[in-house]
């Protein structure tokens, strides 16, 4: 009988390749995020990132199914529920659920990421410590995080919350080099470049640069790392941990299901981005700002107050032709609703004069996940739903 060399075997076992799933495809994209993977990517990244946290709600709020026939026939709701990309959309008003539909490969209790709607949970917590005075948006970052670097450090809070300011920090999405992707491995999205150790986010954030912070534009200067930073300040000031305060807005906005949120290698979550949620919780949570910073035993959440002085659109405008979307304090708002955007296809949009909310998930396979006209599509739909 043969016998195999215990040599051999045991190099055998200690044999090891990099994890395909987070590794680079052309020093670009990872993998799961590459157009063929992309769907499977969003539908899936809370199973994908490499560190992540998850909570669940103690009461569920009930959703009472109250079909609203009209919004079916809406030609921009036909036209992106039978778009390739869509995955879910839902419409609530107060606890009415108006309008509920998925792709057929999503299911209702299947989580996605949200991408940078995950920026409005930040809005929430920067608004709890202002209303306390924690926090001065007039003071600026380093007078909260003396450790941060150029890039930060003399920037007023409020412009921070506004992206407002400029440093070396970019996003866009159709450039390999920008800096938003060498960003996803400080977040645990990516393996960090060969020969590399592995950095957490708050290291990578105070790497960042800025001769001039000052952004005479009048345009927003969208950039995650923003969110993080502010984040940081959050916590700082408040001496509660960011898992404490998410675990308290899911209790807050009644999930059924779990909210699961990625972090960094020290546990810190990802702020800008590391959410994942069903469309039907995502809907409960915009009920939230629905309800004007209510949870749903009547506690404060975030701050009414800078809700309402979001919707003053003191914020910087995007580029025409969508000038008339101002960005304040981490939401986006036309002076009516508030809400955001993720990058690849998401939207939360909240009307609070008349408590309608909408979910839309989606998943855009291009190679840089962003298409300006389908994006200005899923604005003008969501306008369309929260007005009726």
């Amino acid at each position: 009988m043969f016998t195999p060399d215990p040599g051999i075997e045991r190099a055998a076992l200690n044999e090891t390749e990099a994890n395909q799933d987070l590794s680079l495809v052309n020093d670009y994209l990872e993998h799961w995020n590459t157009p063929p993977y992309r769907r499977y990517g969003f539908h899936h990244l809370h199973q994908i990132v490499r560190y992540a946290c998850s909570f669940r709600s103690s009461r569920v709020l009930k959703l009472t199914s109250t079909p609203e026939s009209a919004i079916a026939k809406l030609a921009s709701v036909r036209d992106l529920t039978s778009h390739p990309a869509f995955s879910a959309l839902i419409v609530v008003r107060d606890n009415e659920l108006l309008y509920e539909r998925y792709a057929s490969d999503f299911a209702a209790d299947q989580p996605h990421s949200i991408m940078s709607i995950t920026k409005t949970f930040t809005h929430l917590m920067v608004g709890a410590c202002i209303d306390q005075d924690l926090i001065d948006v007039e003071k600026t970052v380093a007078d909260y995080l003396p450790e941060i670097g150029s890039g930060y450090a003399g920037a007023r809070i409020q412009d921070v919350l506004d992206m407002n300011i400029l440093n070396e920090y970019s996003e866009d999405y159709a450039d390999s080099s920008t800096m938003a992707l060498a960003h996803n491995a400080a977040m645990g999205w990516r393996l960090p470049p060969s020969g590399e150790d592995d950095i957490c986010n708050r290291d990578f954030l105070c790497t960042i640069k800025s001769g001039d912070l000052a952004n005479s534009s009048g345009l927003v200067n969208y950039k995650s790392a923003n969110t993080d930073v502010l984040a940081w300040i959050v916590e700082r000031t408040s001496k509660k941990s960011l898992k404490a305060m998410l675990l308290e807005i899911v209790e807050a906005a009644g999930l059924e299901h779990t909210f699961y949120m990625s972090t960094d290698r020290d546990g810190v979550p990802n702020t800008n981005g590391g959410a994942c949620m069903t469309a039907r919780d995502l809907a409960r949570y915009g009920l939230i700002f629905a309800r004007k910073g209510q949870g749903i035993s009547k506690e404060t959440v975030g701050s009414h107050q800078l809700m309402e002085a979001t919707r003053q659109c003191t914020g910087p405008t995007f580029a025409p032709p969508d000038n008339y979307i101002h960005y304040g304090n981490q939401l986006k708002t036309n002076g009516q609703w508030i809400g955001h955007s993720g990058w690849g296809g998401q939207l939360l949009m909240v009307n609070p004069d008349n408590a309608t909310a909408v979910a839309f998930f989606s998943v855009l396979e291009n190679e840089s996940a962003s298409d300006d006209s389908y994006s200005r599509a899923i604005v003008e739909m969501a306008q369309e739903l929260v007005g009726l």
